[in-house]
């Protein structure tokens, strides 16, 4: 068995959403918009923009930091070990999630793709990946 995170990545799109096992992690996740240096957050993820710094991070410690919420989110990962120069598999969850009417903000990283859909529609999200892999 190879060391985690060492996983070979899949390239084939396929096997990709045959493959995707989606999982969603506990809690909800915001987007919030900083100026200046991050706030002591323990953000998920960041991105620089010209207007500020994007954060995403739990919910709790948003609004305990006094942070402004944009976006109550669901965050789910694509568990399979997605290659970072497949193509397709972008397009393919972004298809079925538009065919149900659900929005969703994406997130490479090194080996899993990311996605933050509407917290109250998650459950639709989970069900809409979860057919991409069916026959």
């Amino acid at each position: 068995m190879a060391p985690l995170g060492m996983e070979h990545p899949v390239h084939d799109l396929a096997t990709l959403l045959s493959s995707l096992d989606p999982e969603r992690h506990d809690g909800v996740y915001v987007y919030t918009l900083v100026h200046g240096s991050a706030p002591p957050v323990d953000a998920i993820a960041t991105f620089r923009e010209k207007e500020g710094l994007t954060l995403i991070v739990e919910e709790r410690q948003a609004l305990a930091a006094g942070l402004p919420i944009l976006f109550r989110a669901a965050w789910i990962t694509l568990t399979v070990t997605s290659d970072l120069q497949a193509v397709g598999l972008t397009a393919a969850v972004a298809g079925a999630l538009t065919a149900a009417g659900i929005s969703c903000n994406v997130m490479a990283g090194a080996r899993h793709d990311h996605l933050f859909v509407p917290v109250e529609r998650a459950e639709e999200a989970l069900a809409a990946l979860r057919a991409l892999g069916q026959p």
